[in-house]
């Protein structure tokens, strides 16, 4: 466990292939999978090949909407946490948190009811990150400790 990288309970992160500098997280020991909120999406063919087409607002007074296309990589029910199964789309892409690049398995949902865009999983922090609870914020913003804009 000497490897393992102790994080808060929601933290900044980068999602580079899909040109997301920053987001904020919610990190979810409870939950299996991942998740991100996005508006407008829909699924089409390229080159034999299902891929999704959706936006991702990020910043904070000052939203902006990020258009995105990736491959999808799965479509399975997932339960939220009243218990109700809904069917959603997953993609793989990267996270970069505390430093380190990482591939993510993700849904694609709705969650602008909730505090944070984006919640990462423990399928996601297993073997690299521990969650403290009564910490939050403890890395730098992935601005300044490795964005690129390249995936």
């Amino acid at each position: 466990m000497a490897d393992v990288i102790t994080l808060g309970w929601r933290e900044r992160l980068a999602l580079p292939r899909l040109g997301i500098p920053q987001l904020k997280a919610k990190l979810d020991t409870g939950a299996r999978s991942s998740s991100l909120h996005v508006d407008a999406l829909e699924s089409f063919e390229r080159d034999g090949q299902t891929w999704l087409r959706f936006a991702v607002s990020i910043g904070g007074r000052h939203r902006t909407g990020v258009a995105c296309e990736t491959p999808a990589l799965d479509r399975r029910a997932v339960t939220d946490t009243g218990g109700r199964q809904t069917l959603r789309w997953f993609i793989r892409t990267q996270v970069l948190l505390a430093g380190q690049h990482f591939e993510v398995d993700m849904n694609l949902t709705d969650r602008r009811h909730m505090l944070f865009p984006m919640l990462l999983g423990r399928t996601a922090l297993q073997g690299r990150f521990a969650v403290d609870p009564g910490l939050s914020y403890t890395q730098p913003r992935p601005l300044a400790a490795g964005w690129t804009g390249a995936p």
